[in-house]
C-alpha cells in the first residue's frame, strides 16, 4: 500500500523533488528520477566474425544539475520500453536499480548504471523543462587523450577542424555515400586539434553512416567535426581516436562546441590551409605481430601499414611476374586471354594493351614473426632498381627467342636482396581478414631499415634443430632459393 501511494503521490505532483543523479546510492531504489534522454544504443557483446550479442539498449541521460548518467534496459525488458524512447526527451523515472558492475568504457560523469527493469516505471513527459541542457559535451585535448590511452576508462569527446576524408582534401570534395556495405563500415578522417598534431580518426558503423549522410546533405564543404565517446588507442606507436556504440558526430554549426570552433578558425584562417595529402597521411609502423592481431580483431577493411622486416628467402616454383592492364590507372589486374585479344576483368576493356608487372613471394622476419611478402608492381622496381619489363627485354635479348613463349627464370638481383632489411609499404584487404595463412602485400619498398634491438634470443633446445628445419621448408610451399640459386639460371640486372 505504500508503494502504490507513493506512485499515486508522484501522478498528483505531490511528491518530493526528484532525486539527483549524485544522490543515487547502490543497489535497488523506489525513487523518482528526471531527467532527458540524450542518446540511446545497443550494446552488444563483441562476438569474432558477426555482428555480436545483443545485450540490450543502453542510454546517456542529464538531469536539471547537467550531471551526465548512464542508463541500461537489459535485452528482456526491451520490448517493453523501446517504443517509448525518443532522443531529446523529458522522462520520469521511479523503481529502479543501480549497478556499479560497469568497469569499462564510461560515457558518463555518474560511476553507476542506472537499470531498468519490469518494475519500473517510465513515463515521458509532454511538457519540456528548459532547466535540462538539451546536449552537454565532455571534450578533451590532446594531451588528455594521450593521457588515457589504452586505458579503456572514460569516453570523451573530441572536436577538431577536417584536414582529410578518406585519405581526400576537402577541396577534392567527394560523395561519401556507396552502396558498398564494406566500405561504409569505416570513415576515416584526419583531424586537427588545437593543442596537438594532426589525428587519425576512425568512425565506424552509425558513426561512419551518420557522417557520410551528413557531409554528403552539407551546401558547403564542413570543416569543424565533433565526434563523441571516442576511444584513444595506440596503433603502431601512434595515438588514434576509434568511435563506439555510443558515438555521435556533428558538423560546424550544429552545437556549441563545434559554432565556438569554427568562431575560433575565423580568428586563426592559417590553419586552415590546404594541406598535401601525402604529409598527412602516413602510416602506422607496426610489427608483423601487430599486423596479425589486427586482422584478428578489427572488422574487414583495406588498411595501410608499414612494417620492417628482413628478407629471409624468395620463393621459386611460381612465376614472378603477370600480364597486367596497362591501361587504366592503378589497375594491375591480371589480363584474361581472349581468342585475339587480351581482356581486363576490371576495366573491361575488350582490347586491353599488356605490360609487365611483378609478382614476387618473399619470406621476410621480424624480431618476433616470420610471414610472407607478395611484392608486387612498383614494389618490385624499388627492390630491384628495374621495371619487369626491362628484365624480362634483358633475357631474351641473351638468351633469343618470343618473350610470350620462353619462361623467363627469376632474376638474380632478387636472389641478391637475401638478407636485407627494409621498411615495406603492407596493404591488407578484406581477404586477407579470412586467410588461415598470414601473408601480405607490399606495394612499396618505403626505404632501407634496420631491425629494432631485441635481447639475445634463448639458445635453441637440443634435438630440435630437424624439427625446425622441417617446419620452415613446409611454411614456404615451394622451393627455396638459397638452395637453388647456383642450379637455376638467373637473369643479370647489370647493364
Amino acid at each position: 500500500m505504500a508503494k502504490t501511494a507513493k506512485t499515486t503521490a508522484i501522478r498528483t505532483g505531490k511528491a518530493s523533488p526528484p532525486l539527483l543523479f549524485r544522490h543515487v546510492s547502490p543497489g535497488p531504489d523506489d525513487s523518482t528520477l528526471k531527467f532527458r534522454l540524450l542518446h540511446f544504443w545497443e550494446a552488444r557483446k563483441n562476438v569474432k566474425g558477426g555482428p555480436g550479442i545483443l545485450l540490450g539498449i543502453e542510454m546517456l541521460m542529464i538531469n536539471a544539475e547537467g550531471t551526465l548518467a548512464q542508463g541500461f534496459i537489459g535485452q528482456n525488458c526491451r520490448n517493453q520500453y523501446e517504443k517509448e524512447l525518443q532522443r531529446g526527451s523529458i522522462y520520469t523515472l521511479t523503481n529502479f536499480y543501480a549497478s556499479n558492475s560497469k568497469v569499462m568504457y564510461h560515457v558518463a560523469d555518474q560511476r553507476l548504471i542506472i537499470c531498468i527493469s519490469h518494475a519500473s516505471a517510465l513515463s515521458k513527459d509532454e511538457e519540456d523543462i528548459e532547466g535540462i541542457l538539451t546536449e552537454r559535451f565532455r571534450v578533451r585535448s590532446f594531451s588528455e587523450f594521450e593521457a588515457n590511452c589504452d586505458l579503456r576508462g572514460d569516453l570523451h569527446d573530441v572536436v577538431g577542424h577536417l584536414k582529410l576524408v578518406d585519405g581526400q582534401a576537402l577541396h577534392q570534395r567527394q560523395v561519401l555515400c556507396t552502396n558498398d556495405d564494406s566500405a561504409s563500415r569505416k570513415v576515416m578522417v584526419h583531424l586537427q586539434l588545437k593543442d596537438g598534431p594532426v589525428m587519425n580518426v576512425y568512425l565506424w558503423d552509425e558513426a561512419a553512416e551518420s557522417f557520410r549522410l551528413k557531409f554528403d546533405a552539407s551546401a558547403a564543404t564542413p570543416t569543424v567535426l565533433l565526434v563523441t565517446t571516442v576511444n584513444p588507442k595506440r596503433l603502431g606507436g601512434k595515438l588514434c581516436l576509434s568511435s563506439m556504440s555510443s558515438s555521435r558526430v556533428f558538423l560546424d554549426e550544429e552545437v556549441d562546441p563545434t559554432n565556438e570552433y569554427l568562431a575560433w578558425l575565423t580568428t586563426n584562417p592559417s590553419v586552415t590551409s590546404l594541406v598535401n595529402p601525402v604529409e598527412v597521411v602516413k602510416a602506422e609502423t607496426l610489427t608483423i605481430g601487430e599486423i596479425a592481431a589486427f586482422l584478428k580483431r578489427q572488422p574487414a577493411q583495406v588498411a595501410y601499414f608499414d612494417c620492417i622486416a628482413t628478407i629471409d628467402d624468395v620463393k621459386l616454383g611460381t612465376e614472378w611476374y603477370y600480364i597486367a592492364c596497362k591501361d587504366c590507372k592503378d589497375c594491375q589486374t591480371k589480363l584474361n586471354r581472349g581468342p585475339t585479344t587480351l581482356l581486363c576483368p576490371k576495366c573491361g576493356n575488350e582490347n586491353a594493351t599488356a605490360v609487365a608487372n611483378y609478382r614476387v613471394e618473399l619470406s621476410v622476419y621480424d624480431n618476433d614473426e616470420q610471414c610472407t611478402f607478395i611484392i608486387l608492381g612498383d614494389a618490385g622496381k624499388d627492390l630491384t632498381g628495374r621495371k619487369a619489363t626491362e628484365l624480362i627485354d634483358a633475357y631474351v635479348h641473351e638468351n633469343g627467342g618470343d618473350a610470350a613463349e620462353l619462361e623467363v627464370p627469376l632474376p638474380q638481383c632478387f636472389i641478391d636482396t637475401i638478407g636485407q632489411t627494409k621498411k615495406f609499404r603492407i596493404k591488407v584487404a578484406h581477404y586477407n581478414f579470412t586467410s588461415t595463412r598470414l601473408s601480405l602485400t607490399a606495394t612499396k619498398i618505403v626505404s632501407p631499415a634496420e631491425l629494432p634491438t631485441k635481447n639475445p634470443p634463448l639458445k635453441t633446445p637440443p634435438g630440435t634443430e630437424v624439427e625446425n628445419t622441417e617446419l620452415a621448408e613446409s611454411s614456404g610451399g615451394g622451393a627455396s632459393a638459397i638452395d637453388d640459386q647456383k642450379k637455376a639460371k638467373r637473369t643479370k640486372c647489370s647493364g
